[in-house]
């Protein structure tokens, strides 16, 4: 079986300084932005909290401004480089992994729903429920 290998961002806790950001396991060469490489431990990725709350405000910006000058913005505000393109990229991907979570947890429900409702119709016709039969 191939596992597949992806970097998910943790989502930020509110607390009352404002975000509260959380280490990542490094799977890819690369170290993104708003992270640095634990000195410890080389798969370990510990946050930056000023480059990513940065961020956080860059995608504010992408709706009046383009990629380009949020980008360049950005690395001029945080002293690390981030590309347009590597802008894009960020944010493309944060949006996607966004929108298949939503779309998970909505079939989920779903399943859910279709389960209650097999378990009464078996209740209707066999006047029992087999416990083996619709556990997930």
């Amino acid at each position: 079986m191939k596992i597949k290998k992806t970097w998910k961002l943790p989502l930020p806790e509110e607390s009352e300084d404002g975000l509260d950001w959380h280490p990542v396991v490094r799977v890819g060469r690369v170290i993104p932005f708003g992270y640095q490489q634990d000195e410890n431990d080389k798969d370990i990725l510990l946050p930056i909290k000023k480059e990513l709350e940065l961020l956080e405000k860059a995608k504010k910006y992408i709706k009046q401004y383009s990629y380009r000058q949020v980008a360049n913005w950005l690395s001029n505000e945080s002293g690390r480089y981030i590309s347009h393109v590597g802008l894009v990229k960020r944010i493309k991907l944060e949006q996607k992994r966004k929108s298949n979570a939503s779309a998970q947890s909505y079939l989920a429900e779903r399943y859910k729903e279709a389960l209650h409702k097999a378990e009464e119709l078996s209740k209707e016709r066999f006047g029992r429920t087999p416990s083996s039969d619709f556990n997930i």
